[in-house]
Formats: structure tokens, sequence, C-alpha cells
């Protein structure tokens, strides 16, 4: 049975893959599991409840909250009786969701929790089209989302609601999502049913899961590539598990034993981080045997390309370190797709050598999102790539190197802004990404950089910070970096160190402070990340290399402002944000190779 319309999921779940636990969060401290039936029940009902509010096809319905299964209720209610679903993150600034509010015309808001409910009411008079506001608790006072779903429940009217979901054709807006990446005022991306659809049952095949399996999902269900995975879940019958919080990831992992996560690259490097930091901790023979484990992984390649030595000795390897990895992760992770930024090769090879398969994808709101992902299949996999392009997607790279793609899950445009629809889809119908990249022989895609990000110094070289970036944020003692320089001297950047593996080094070498300001400051501290700076600087030509920088002395979050909700860096920002360090690395004062 297929699917063309989003919630034809609903019905194809149930048919070709009942069963008990079909979504579930937690609810204090214990898994509350809904099943195929209740899923489609409660989503009926809401459906109920929004025709009884007057709802028609065509209104805009938007939803503010975390993970958990009530985002599935609400989501399929919405699109069954023709609205369009517009999901917003939790974490975004109040100018930003008053500008989506109006600029989406919403007529409901959903919310989590008594805060957002409260910021969101103060907007009330100057969103016009704004009826109401729900809360997903019982907020004493406060219009509830089983408010709606008991109106729905006693207020029935299926002949009704099936008459408008056979109207709604595959082509039919389906959601509205706002994305203002790393620069800009956020923009409307228009998604069809038909958009994200195919990218679900396309990307079906790649990961080896099935009615059986278990998937933890943590990253927001109100970004399109956590989304379509969601939906992909459901097509194949996995089960969909909503992780508590970040900090309670590898424990949600190991409770249900999932076989496959999706992730950002950020979330695997703390991981090796914290496996690093235990291996230190371990004396004599133990310790050498885990880093002689780490070393190996490090150098693995794919296909037995090391020879039946290197095999060999992985395999003991396993027998005695990476098993114990596996077992941090439920013992059961059949597979991790990344995505969302670029990982790094050296992860990528670890992993695969504890015999934790990564898969890396590549992919854009605008293109719902995958356009290309590695794959288990021949030459699916090439470490530094973000494997083939997606089956039905097109890729052709420009003559300046740029990304250009096409396919069923491009989007219908930006919302209300038809001029810059026009200016990243061209006359043929190629989707501009502003993504620098080249087509490997074996036919992956490798990305190598972005084509906006590109800068020029007062010497006339091009410096590629992305690129830069990546290669310095090996150092265990690097979490986040950007490199400046645009028509100065020299490329500098500011750096943000992993704290968490600073601060394990600093109680080995019996390194006193009190604050991270004063940690950062120690002479032993910067003498540690000038070695830092020597060695990754070696991977560089002389115009390249970072010759002043600034360790900051807090991380940066997407709450505090220098990260997208999927972990990229806004550039823009960080240089507004920090305009005064950034004017001391250029005029002198910060530490450096010069």
């Amino acid at each position: 049975m297929t699917a063309t319309r989003i919630f034809d999921l609903l019905e194809r779940y149930e048919k070709m893959f009942p069963k008990e636990d079909a979504l579930a969060g937690k609810e204090e401290g214990e898994w509350v599991k809904f099943s195929t039936k209740s899923y489609i029940d409660i989503s009926n009902y809401i459906s109920y409840g929004f025709l009884q509010l007057g709802v028609e096809k065509g209104d805009k319905i938007a939803t503010i909250t975390y993970n958990r299964p009530e985002w599935n209720f609400l989501d399929m209610g919405i699109l069954q009786v023709g609205a369009i679903h517009v999901p917003i993150y939790p974490t975004i600034s109040e100018a930003d969701y008053k500008y989506i509010l109006n600029h989406a015309e919403i007529k409901y808001v959903f919310v989590a929790g008594e805060d957002m409910f409260k910021k969101i009411k103060q907007m009330m008079p100057e969103v016009p089209t704004l009826k109401a506001i729900y809360t997903f608790k019982n907020l004493y006072g406060f219009n509830h989302l089983n408010e709606l779903i008991r109106q729905g429940w006693q207020n029935p009217c299926h002949e009704r609601l099936q008459a408008i979901k056979d109207s709604v054709q595959p082509e039919d807006l389906a959601t509205i999502i706002y994305t203002s990446g790393t620069t800009g005022t956020p923009k409307g991306v228009m998604l069809s049913h038909a958009n994200i659809i195919s990218n679900a049952i396309a990307t079906s095949s790649v990961p080896p899961i099935g009615f059986e399996s278990k998937a933890l999902s943590y990253l927001p269900l109100c970004h399109i590539y956590e989304r379509m995975l969601n939906y992909m879940y459901q097509y194949v019958g996995v089960s969909v598990y909503y992780a508590e919080n970040m900090g309670t990831i590898a424990d949600n992992i190991r409770e249900i034993h999932a076989d496959i996560l999706s992730t950002v690259p950020r979330l695997l490097e703390k991981i090796y981080d914290r496996i690093i930091k235990k291996g230190r901790k371990l004396t004599g023979i133990k310790k050498k045997i885990f880093f002689w484990a780490v070393d190996l992984g490090l150098n693995y390649e794919m296909y037995k390309a090391n020879g039946w030595w290197y095999e060999f000795q992985l395999k003991i390897a396993n027998i005695l370190v990476f098993k114990k990895w596996r077992e941090a992760l439920g013992d059961n992770i059949r597979v991790i797709v990344s995505g969302g930024a670029a990982l790094q090769p050296r992860l990528n090879r670890i992993f695969w050598a504890a015999r934790i398969p990564v898969l890396e994808g590549y992919g854009l709101t605008e293109t719902s999102p995958v356009v290309a992902v590695n794959t288990l299949g021949k030459d699916g996999v090439k470490f530094g790539t973000v494997g083939p392009v997606l089956t039905g997607v097109q890729v052709k790279i420009d003559v300046d190197g740029e990304i250009l793609t096409k396919g069923p899950g491009l989007m219908q445009g930006y919302y209300k802004e038809e001029q810059l629809t026009k200016e990243v889809i061209d006359a043929e119908g190629w989707f501009h990404t502003g993504d620098l990249g080249r087509i490997e022989p074996e036919g992956q895609l490798r990305i190598t950089g972005r084509k906006k990000e590109l800068f020029k110094t007062s010497f006339g070289k091009y410096i590629n910070p992305s690129q830069i970036e990546d290669k310095f944020k090996e150092s265990p003692f690097i979490d986040s970096m950007i490199v400046l320089g645009e028509n100065q001297k020299f490329a500098a950047a500011l750096i943000v160190p992993d704290f968490t593996d600073l601060k394990a080094w600093c109680e080995t070498k019996d390194i006193a402070y009190t604050t991270n300001s004063e940690m950062i400051n120690l002479p032993r501290i910067k003498q540690r990340y000038k070695k830092e700076m020597d060695f990754y600087n070696t991977f560089f030509g002389e115009t390249e290399q970072i010759k002043k920088w600034e360790i900051m002395e807090t991380e940066w979050t997407s709450i505090s402002g220098e990260l997208t909700p999927t972990l990229k860096i806004k550039r823009n920002y960080i240089m507004e944000k920090y305009a005064s360090a950034i004017n001391k690395l250029f005029s002198g004062g910060s530490d450096s190779l010069i």
C-alpha cells in the first residue's frame, strides 16, 4: 500500500504494521506508548475538533513544542482537514515569533508549557489573524489539547472529514517551514505532501530497519530533516520513541535498545569525547589497549581495503574495546544517520571500525530535505562524502562549483517571496543550493564549502572558512570555531573550547582554576592551544593558516544565539555579537602565531 499524501501514512501504518508502541514519549520517568489505533483515533478526533472550530482548507496552524507523540497527532489532525502545519522552533527570538505568526497569518497556535503560552499570549494583539492559543498540558485557565480532542470525540463527522481528505491532492501545500539558516530574516519554505512523501519513500530503503525496529528521535520535529525521517519510520513500520532531552539520549537509547538514531555531528563528537575521556582515566595495559584500538579505528578503510592483518587486529579491538562502545549505545544500534553539518571523517572511520555504521547525508529544507546520502550498497560509503545522489533526484555542478539540484522534493517556493524564489530556482528548474561540491569518480557527492562564505584577504587570496573550521574541530580541545579575515591581511579565528575535554586535561595536569575565564587565560592553556594551532595549520597553505585567535569563555548554543537549531554557526550574528573581540584580532593583542 503506497502513500501520496502525508496522512495516508496512518492507514498504511494500521493495515501493514499494527503495533502497541507506534509512538512513545516519557512522562514522569515512564514511557507512555500509543498504538497505531490510538494514533489514528486521536488524530481523527483532532480533525473533528478543528472542523468544529471552523478550520478550513488552507488555514495555517502553528505548533511550538519539543518532540512528543502529540506533535504527530496534531500534525495529522491538521493535514487531514486540508490545513497547513507551520511548526516553529521553541528557541527562536520573540521578534522571529512575531514575524512568523504574522507573515504566515496563523489562526491557532499549540504550545508546550506555561512560559511559552504567556510569551505568545502577549503577542496576540499584534497578530490579528490569531484566534486562540492551546497548550499541550492542562494548565489551569488555558485552552488545552485535550479539550480539542474531547470536542472532536463528542462531535464525530467521519463522512465530512473523508470528503475533505479525498479533496486533498499530493501537490497541495502541506507545510510552511521557516528557516533563517545562518543569516537573514526567516524564509517560509513551502512544501507539498508530494515533496515530503517522495523523500520519505526514496530514503526508506537506505537504513536496515523494519517492523521490529525502534528509532530514538531527539532532533527537532519542526526541522524537515527529523520530520521527514519521522514519516519514513512510519512508512516502514518503525516504532518512534522521543528522547526526554539532550542529556538523556544515551540512557534512552539503552532503555529501548534503539536500532536507529538520526543525529547531527555535534552529538557524535560529544559521544566520542566522553569515551576518550574515560579512556584517559585507565591505567597500565588497559589504557594502552584502549588507545591502540582507537588508533586502529581512526585508520579504518571501507571494504577491507587495509588488508587481512588490519582486519585481524580490528577483530581483537572489537572484542577488547569497541564491544563496550556498542553496549553504551544499547548494543543494538544498526545504523546512525548524520546530517545537518559536515561529519569529520575521523569520527566516521572510528564508528564504522566499532561496528556502529554512520551514514552521512546532505540536503536542505528546500529539497525536503535529502539530496544525497551514504548507503550500505556498492560504493555507497566513501568517507568525506555525503554518498550517492538519492534515487529520483538530479544533481549537477555549475561552472563555479555550486551544487545545483532538482527533483520531486524541490519546494514550491518561499511563501510570499516570488522574487526570492526566482533567485534560487532558475528558468530550467535547477535549485541553486549555495553549497560548493564535486562528484567523486565512484559517484558520491563531496561538499567542499559554502559559496557565500568564501572571502578574500586584502592580498586577493580566497579562503574557504568552513573547510578550515572542519579540520581544526578535529582537535579534542576545540568545540566550535569561526574563521574570519575578509579584506584583512591574514585569517584569524574565534575558538570555543570543548570545555569537557579541557577541564579533564586540566585535572590530569593538576592545573587549578576557579572559572572558565580564569582557565582559558592561564599561560599553560594558551600554550596548549598554540600547540593545537601549530599542528592543524600544517594542513593548509600560508594564506589559509590561522595567524591570530581568541579563545571564548562560554559555549556557543542555539539558545545563546550563535548556533542555528541544527547547530550550524550563525556567522553574521557572531560577527555582530563579538565585534570587539574580532576587532582585537586584527588590531593586535590576541593570541597569535605572528
